[in-house]
């Protein structure tokens, strides 16, 4: 019966991306995008101008990816000592991430089929009233980006909602031109071609978002210069040759190692372990000690 505390052996999964500031914040930039939406809305029913309704029901979709990047952070917390997650709920913030890149690939789609629908058959347009609203909208977001722009490098969960908020002020300044356009030149077509201008440049920020969580979520491979730098901490010790190397994310910032390596000179896992401390993104190792004896182990006869 093994009497010995495992305390020494063991240590922690939680590999969370702490939220704390970036969480308050996007709570900030949520409960602004709510009240812009509740008055373009009432103000767009009251007038009668369908401008600022589509505006208001569009900045529902932020909202509601603002809330999927709320309940990430939350639900990540709540069960990040919940064993039914191997390695802790890292990747729970890039899956929300994630789902707000395809929100964002959806408004982008519907921008595009709106706006051709209004090439072909332009509508009467409110130039006032929409105008206002652009401006109102404009100003809202580039206080939300001022918000959010600390965190956005480090999260992509955060990262999603930041695009989100990029994404309305690019539509608000697109509109500004369009609606300035059609009001003092009488160039209608003007708006529907901006519409599909930033259905594209949205797209283009969705699909890049999509390609970065989807490596995560999917043990994509890791970046090549943290794999060379494994491989070298390690075989640059001793004769040690790694025989067979496995790398995956455990959160946006966290990396797991499996490493099997062939020594004539073999130590403890833990020694190998404290070589790659020098590479910081590694949280989690697994080490096989192969001891080599026979001729074919050779540091000069090839892996």
């Amino acid at each position: 019966m093994h009497i010995h505390i495992l305390e020494n052996w063991q240590h922690s999964h939680n590999f969370l991306v702490e939220p704390g500031k970036a969480e308050r914040n996007t709570k900030i930039v949520m409960i602004l995008t709510v009240v812009t939406m509740v008055i373009e809305i009432i103000a767009g029913w009251l007038s009668g101008s369908m401008a600022l309704l589509a505006d208001g029901w569009h900045m529902a979709t932020h909202v509601a990816a603002f809330g999927i990047t709320l309940f990430a952070y939350q639900y990540a917390r709540r069960n990040v000592n919940n064993p039914q997650y191997t390695f802790g709920t890292g990747k729970v913030g890039v899956l929300g991430g994630f789902t707000s890149a395809v929100i964002l690939a959806m408004v982008a789609l519907i921008m595009v089929i709106e706006s051709l629908m209004r090439l072909f058959r332009p509508d009467l347009i409110h130039f006032n009233e929409a105008i206002a609203v652009a401006i109102i909208g404009l100003g809202v977001n580039l206080i939300s980006a001022l918000v959010l722009e600390d965190d956005h490098d480090h999260d992509h969960n955060i990262q999603a909602a930041y695009i989100h908020v990029l994404a309305d002020a690019l539509t608000s300044i697109l509109a500004i031109i369009a609606l300035c356009g059609g009001k003092f030149f009488g160039w209608i077509w003007l708006d529907a071609v901006m519409g599909i201008v930033g259905a594209m440049v949205i797209a283009k920020w969705a699909y890049n978002l999509l390609q970065d969580t989807s490596a995560v979520l999917l043990d994509g491979a890791v970046d090549k210069e943290i794999r060379s730098s494994v491989l070298t901490v390690i075989e640059s010790d001793a004769d040690n040759r790694v025989a067979d190397l496995h790398l995956w994310h455990l959160s946006q910032n966290h990396l797991a190692a499996m490493i099997s390596l062939v020594t004539h000179y073999p130590q403890e896992p833990e020694y190998y372990r404290h070589l790659l401390q020098k590479i910081p993104s590694i949280a989690h190792v697994i080490v096989e000690v192969n001891p080599c004896n026979g001729e074919s182990c050779h540091p000069d006869s090839g892996r």
